[in-house]
């Protein structure tokens, strides 16, 4: 399985428990904005930081379709 793949996995599956949702709803709420590619090619930057701003950032893909930053 590629790296990124494991990573993605683990960033949705953190994500949604921090915020008390399912991975399920939380890819749901990226594929309506056309978001999911976007978040799954930003693992080198989302692994290299802390996994807040990766969340900081899903939370405004999912509220504006745009980046945080």
């Amino acid at each position: 399985m590629p790296k990124e793949f494991v990573f993605f996995a683990y960033l949705l599956e953190s994500y949604a428990q921090s915020r008390h949702t399912s991975a399920a709803d939380v890819l749901s709420a990226l594929d309506a904005r056309r978001k999911t590619e976007f978040v799954y090619d930003m693992y080198e930057m989302y692994h290299s930081e802390t996994i807040e701003n990766a969340f900081r950032d899903i939370d405004s893909l999912i509220a504006t379709g745009e980046p945080a930053w």
